[in-house]
């Protein structure tokens, strides 16, 4: 029986990814860099910021570095504001069924500032026991410390991540969790890391989440 789940967010919960992409595009474009969507996909997808931002620029310092990232969050805003994130396919429905049946989680390598209105947006704000972010810890997935973070945070030794990239599924694989992945950002083969995989979140229940794992 499952113990736990943890949600990841960008890519599973909302498509906020072109979001992300264009806030990074605004800020980069008059530093004389651009990064195309094809290759914000391939490379940078499931990054947090500040890995993206070292990755754009090899060898920053941390002053400029974090000058960057509040950058990237204010044109995040600016566009979420004028665009808006929409809920994937059964991600609030599935929420809403788990929420207050099962210690409920996210870890996600965005900002806080950056989830919490989405959640709002969506009624889904008070659904979830703790919430693990980019504040939260200095190391991004795929390192496992996220994943133990919040694993230690709900005060279980084992459970299910929702994962939609590679280094979603490694990060959480490295923490100790079942991975269901969903075809939302990757094909299924991408996936093969994942205990199981599926095409969308629409139709799940708890019960079929415990026989598919």
């Amino acid at each position: 029986m499952i113990s736990a789940i943890i949600f990841d967010f960008d890519g599973i919960i909302v498509d906020s990814e072109r979001l992300h992409w264009a806030a990074f595009d605004k800020v980069l474009a008059p530093l004389g860099k651009t990064i195309s969507w094809p290759d914000y996909f391939k490379t940078y997808i499931g990054f947090d910021d500040r890995d993206t931002f070292r990755h754009a620029f090899p060898g920053l310092g941390k002053p400029e570095l974090g000058q960057l990232i509040s950058k990237k969050a204010a044109a995040f805003q600016d566009l979420l504001e004028s665009d808006g994130a929409a809920a994937l396919p059964g991600s609030v429905d599935l929420i809403k069924h788990l929420s207050g049946n099962i210690p409920l989680a996210i870890c996600s390598g965005a900002l806080r500032a950056d989830i919490i209105p989405i959640l709002g947006s969506l009624g889904i704000e008070n659904a979830f026991d703790i919430i693990v972010t980019a504040d939260d810890t200095h190391i991004s997935k795929p390192d496992p410390a996220p994943y133990k973070l919040a694993m230690k945070k709900l005060g279980v030794t084992s459970g299910l991540a929702i994962e939609d990239t590679p280094a979603g599924i490694s990060s959480a694989n490295g923490a100790g969790l079942k991975v269901l992945a969903v075809t939302n950002s990757y094909p299924a083969e991408a996936l093969t890391m994942a205990d199981a995989v599926v095409a969308s979140l629409e139709s799940l229940t708890l019960e079929k989440l415990n026989e598919l794992m």
